[in-house]
């Protein structure tokens, strides 16, 4: 921490100070704004959730500034010291390694803390993958809702993933690269390969990609990628608005691919092929392991993945249970 020094001067106490809430880039070190460049020169310290990642950009910027580390494993720590130092009159930036703080970032709770203490705030707007990645993914999105990060596991994500598939508007997600893969298969599950879906990693920097198509498009496409290449850098997720049809949703968008769904909610079959259930069953029973014959089927046929496994699950049970008592099962 810089040092505060007495709070008071021969004039009477000090003025407090200001925190300034600065969007910075989210990748290309040019999006900065006039009002960013003046803020930084003027203010006393920088707080940086990663101070040698804001160094660059300082040093980009040509300016020089005390660093303050202020990340999510010390912000509560940190929260008195920052109120002691604006009420001595600092003036302060707060800063994130990408977008406007607040956003999926701790920076909300010091904000929030500053407030409540009657300090003043003051947002320098700039970039965010959030809006950045909305705006070069075509769809309206009058309406949409932010759902940050999913929970790597459990039951928290399971519950978020059910709420996400109620939802009919604009979704927008962030998702870590090596979890990318995983996130569309769940989201194919629950939404269907049908839905389109928009995949923005690396925005604003050199090897920008934005990828548009179907939940069921894109996960096999970087399904091929993993094992070829590194899926890398930051990653927005946008999903399309659920499309609605006399008020029921079908799995995949639209009208069902011949063989996806029957009325009773059971995986159908396609006239003059095999059902679903009935190829994944060929399958499993050549060798292949129940996970990967389902992935295989349901990525050929269009079909929820899901609902297929559980279908196959069942059916692998009732062969077991039927040759255990000696009876050959239909």
């Amino acid at each position: 921490m810089i040092a505060t020094g007495p709070c008071t001067t021969g004039m009477g106490p000090s003025t407090p100070g200001t925190l300034y809430i600065c969007g910075t880039p989210i990748g290309n070190l040019d999006d900065v704004t006039i009002r960013l460049v003046h803020t930084l020169k003027s203010v006393d310290a920088v707080l940086a959730e990663d101070t040698r990642h804001t160094r660059k950009l300082l040093s980009h910027l040509n300016i020089s500034k005390p660093l303050i580390s202020c990340h999510e494993h010390n912000i509560t720590a940190r929260v008195p010291e920052v109120i002691e130092m604006l009420r001595c009159g600092k003036n302060l930036a707060l800063v994130s390694d990408a977008g406007m703080p607040g956003i999926s970032d701790p920076g909300a709770d010091l904000v929030r803390r500053v407030r409540q203490s009657g300090l003043r705030v003051v947002a320098v707007p700039g970039p965010s993958a959030l809006t950045t990645a909305l705006a070069v993914s075509g769809f309206r999105a009058d309406r949409f809702s932010f759902m940050g990060f999913l929970p790597r596991k459990g039951r928290g994500r399971e519950m978020l993933l059910e709420e996400i598939a109620r939802m009919p508007e604009v979704i927008v997600l962030f998702e870590a690269p090596h979890r990318l893969l995983r996130t569309l298969e769940d989201l194919e599950d629950r939404l269907g390969a049908g839905r389109e879906v928009v995949v923005a990693r690396e925005l604003t920097k050199l090897h920008e990609e934005v990828l548009s198509g179907t939940l069921g498009e894109l996960r096999r496409l970087f399904m091929e990628r993993e094992g070829s290449q590194d899926i890398r850098g930051e990653i927005v997720i946008v999903i399309g608005a659920r499309p609605d049809r006399g008020g029921e949703v079908t799995e995949g968008g639209g009208k069902p691919p011949a063989g996806e769904r029957e009325p009773g909610g059971q995986v159908g079959e396609a006239q003059g092929t095999d059902s679903p259930l009935k190829a994944a069953m060929k399958l499993v029973k050549d060798g292949m392991s129940i996970r990967e014959a389902v992935k295989r089927v349901a990525s050929e046929r269009g079909v929820s993945r899901r609902e297929l496994y559980r279908e196959v699950v069942r059916a692998y049970k009732g062969t077991i249970t039927e040759a255990a008592r000696g009876r050959t099962p239909e």
